[in-house]
């Protein structure tokens, strides 16, 4: 009886080209598992292009749910951005993406997993390092890695390769960028972007929406509401949050919203450029972070973004199995206690614009924040404040001054 693999199949010619790879090399039995985390009509005529392939099985899992609730909501409450822009689109999908396969490996009593991922990028590590974390007998083969045996280095080597085994499929060798999707953004490479000196081609590279200055002239309003730090309605109307990030994708991308052009830091040490749109997700984030301001204190909120800026990197690298995102997501969570309330804003030609903010735990203070004084502040405590806070500074300049004098002498 033959082994069985399992293929992180997207479709394209890639993974395709991998079905008959496997057989010829391994002479495994090839089982693909399709990974839907919000994907859309990328994943239409899957299951008859892998059956022709030489599959013998297709699973298509549906986890947009499971990734918007267990994967990206612990992203947005920890304000997770890596390097300042980049709202980790990919990097949230690939610890559920490995978490299926393995499922799927089990179910199957596969003894490997293979994935199309190359080896100079980020997804080998999220996922092997998933793998790897959940099941870590199961054998992982990354073909890109293998040169020995995987010897084709293009598009036209892929489709010449999938002709010799009677595969002709509705590919063609023109170059064209190379694209991540999912609910939550879409990632861009290749092509013009590969040199940072120039601009990108937006009419040609965007997918979920416009430039700036192709959005209306007139700005919309959103209203949305947040439970403990997780987005619960949107316009009134209550929804589940994937629901919200379908709802916020159109919108956001109508008006402009969540355009990013970045060279990043890869985990394998170089650096790479790509444009990302996440109109959905950046609107989230804002909206977010707006209604947190009002409602953490100092102290925490800068330790949140210490936190956060580390989770972010954690979730990049591929350790979202790991004691410490785990520990991290737990304090985060702790922090969401009383985030809840509503948050209103303009979307308006790529700005998203406050419009209001309100919380029943709010810690703004009307009567402490105004010119006039209240009944909890008086101006004279400032006095013993100041004295005490700038104690240091002052002991500091006297004794440089005492120094200097000495030296003079």
């Amino acid at each position: 009886m033959k082994e069985k693999v399992i293929l992180a199949y997207s479709g394209g010619l890639d993974t395709t080209a991998l079905i008959p790879w496997l057989k010829e090399n391994f002479d495994y039995e090839v089982i693909c598992c399709c990974v839907d985390c919000g994907q859309g009509n990328e994943l239409d005529g899957l299951d008859e292009r892998a059956k022709l392939s030489g599959a013998s099985k297709l699973y298509i899992e549906n986890i947009i749910d499971e990734f918007c609730d267990d994967y990206i909501v612990p992203c947005v409450q920890a304000g997770a951005v890596y390097e300042h822009k980049y709202l980790l689109g990919t990097s949230m999908a690939r610890p559920g993406i490995a978490k299926k396969l393995v499922e799927i490996a089990r179910k199957e009593g596969a003894t490997a997993v293979c994935h199309g991922a190359t080896g100079k990028g980020n997804d080998q590590i999220r996922f092997e390092l998933g793998i790897k974390a959940l099941a870590p007998d199961l054998k992982i083969i990354a073909p890109w890695r293998m040169t020995d045996v995987w010897t084709m280095q293009s598009r036209e080597d892929e489709i010449e390769f999938c002709k010799a085994h009677g595969i002709n499929l509705p590919f063609d060798a023109s170059h064209s960028y190379s694209r991540d999707r999912n609910l939550w953004h879409i990632s861009h490479e290749g092509l013009e972007l590969e040199d940072p000196a120039q601009e990108p081609n937006y009419d040609d590279l965007l997918v979920l929406g416009v430039t700036p200055e192709k959005a209306p002239d007139e700005g919309e309003y959103v209203t949305m509401t947040f439970e403990k730090g997780i987005p619960t309605s949107l316009n009134g109307k209550s929804m589940k949050v994937s629901e919200i990030i379908t709802e916020l994708n159109a919108m956001g991308g109508k008006h402009g919203i969540g355009i990013i052009d970045i060279v990043e830091n890869r985990v394998v040490g170089m650096k790479s450029r790509g444009v990302y749109e996440t109109p959905g997700g950046t609107i989230l984030m804002e909206a977010h972070d707006q209604l947190e301001e009002l409602i953490l204190d100092r102290d925490t909120m800068e330790t949140k973004k210490k936190l956060g800026s580390q989770f972010a990197q954690i979730v990049y690298e591929g350790k979202w199995f790991t004691p410490l995102r785990e520990a991290i997501q737990a304090f985060v969570e702790s922090t969401q206690q009383y985030v809840t309330g509503e948050v209103k804003f303009k979307l308006y030609k790529g700005n998203i614009i406050k419009a209001g903010t309100t919380s029943p735990y709010s810690l703004y203070s009307e009567s402490l924040a105004s010119f006039t004084t209240g009944d909890l502040y008086d101006h004279h405590d400032a006095d013993g404040f100041i004295t005490l806070f700038g104690l240091p500074l002052k002991v500091r300049a006297m004794k440089m001054a005492e120094a200097a004098k000495s030296q003079n002498k």
